[in-house]
């Protein structure tokens, strides 16, 4: 709240009552679009241990705020314009138009490449079979065909072919003025954004059960030492017992080193790639980079500080559709990007897709512990989380 009153602040001083009215529209319009964010970012985070939340909070807002939403924006241009990084800084600051132009023409790549990403989570989600499912009709038979190796990918690809051979053969340049081809642009970036999904979720993957086995081991090791030692079956049991419990309070500890490294990347990722039409749908609004930055930066500390909050009150223990719901948004979205190719999808219809989604499956989840309290006679329990931070 305090950076919100000094940003709101700083841009009435600076660009006067018309300032100060963009950078509250785009914090309500970053906020608006990323808050299925918060909700697949917070059952992520929920995995690492006390120093990594603390790096997600400090080091993943510097990179949220000033990577995505003023670093990246002036890549693109630097990139497709094929100028250096001081010229595309020149060009965003002193002619807002032509920067404008440059970041909406870079759109197709942008979309393709988050469209991907975005969708391969979706897929991996709702392929896998899980013990809860919110749209039993559906989650159910397709967790049986997700046994199918490869299946996530193969969707994707086919999604991203039908993209390049239909939106992305004839995308409407900025102003109107004539159509181009971004066939090969939208394959390239869709194909990228699939290697950087499988490559980063796949190391941290591999690290997060690597730290499994090796709790696991331990377990095993230290329950055949007591075995060993002659203890009686009650103290054995009882000493099993006192293991479980301290590998779960390993485990609630979250996880270390290369696998929490691994696990910090591939969270970064997703919200570089749920900020791809934040950045976009911003120049609806505004040209004018810095206020951008700022706007949908105060929006980006909400999210973060969001993510937290869930992660500290157990909200996805307690209501346990709202990670099916905020994967349906992610479908959605993904979606979304890949029409946005070719054809303009209006910022509000984005928003509220994500919303309602998120809020059927929060209503779903209150009639759900309802329903159990109702059946046990008691309040369901919950499990706190420890903040860690």
């Amino acid at each position: 709240m305090v950076i919100t009153v000094i940003g709101l602040a700083f841009a009435g001083l600076v660009w006067g009552w018309s300032g100060l009215a963009v950078v509250a529209i785009l914090s309500v319009l970053e906020i608006s679009l990323s808050f299925d964010n918060a909700v697949i970012n917070a059952g992520i985070l929920r995995k690492l241990n006390a120093f990594w939340q603390r790096i997600f909070l400090t080091v993943g807002v510097l990179i949220a705020v000033f990577g995505m939403r003023l670093v990246f924006p002036v890549a693109i241009v630097a990139i497709t314009a094929k100028i250096n990084p001081v010229d595309a800084v020149k060009v965003a600051v002193n002619d807002p138009d032509r920067y404008q132009h440059l970041v909406t023409n870079a759109h197709p790549a942008i979309a393709a490449f988050g469209g991907v990403f975005l969708l391969m989570i979706f897929l991996d989600f709702i392929l896998e079979e899980r013990e809860i499912a919110w749209l039993a009709w559906l989650e159910r038979p397709l967790a049986k065909l997700g046994k199918l190796d490869m299946l996530s990918v193969v969707v994707a690809l086919v999604a991203l072919l039908v993209a390049a051979m239909t939106v992305a053969t004839a995308v409407p340049l900025h102003g109107g003025h004539g159509t181009v081809d971004k066939t090969a642009t939208v394959l390239l970036a869709g194909v990228a954004g699939m290697v950087a999904y499988l490559v980063v979720g796949g190391i941290s993957g591999f690290f997060e059960e690597q730290l499994e086995d090796e709790e696991e081991g331990e377990e095993g090791e230290q329950a055949d030492g007591e075995e060993a030692s002659g203890e009686t079956a009650g103290g054995a049991a009882g000493g099993v017992a006192v293991n479980s419990a301290q590998k779960s309070g390993t485990s609630a500890l979250g996880l270390v080193g290369k696998a929490a490294f691994f696990m910090f990347l591939y969270l970064e990722v997703i919200d570089a790639s749920f900020s791809f039409d934040g950045v976009i749908g911003a120049f609806a609004i505004t040209n004018q980079i810095f206020q951008m930055a700022l706007g949908l930066g105060i929006g980006a500390l909400y999210i973060r500080s969001l993510t937290v909050f869930l992660v500290r009150k157990g909200t996805l223990d307690d209501y346990v559709y709202l990670e099916h719901g905020a994967h349906y948004a992610i479908g959605a979205l993904a979606v979304i990007l890949l029409v946005t190719i070719k054809y303009e999808i209006n910022d509000v219809i984005t928003g509220l897709v994500g919303v309602v989604l998120i809020g059927a499956a929060y209503l779903s989840s209150v009639v759900r512990n309802r329903r159990l309290g109702e059946g046990s006679g008691e309040p369901e329990q919950r499990t706190e989380v420890p903040s860690g931070v």
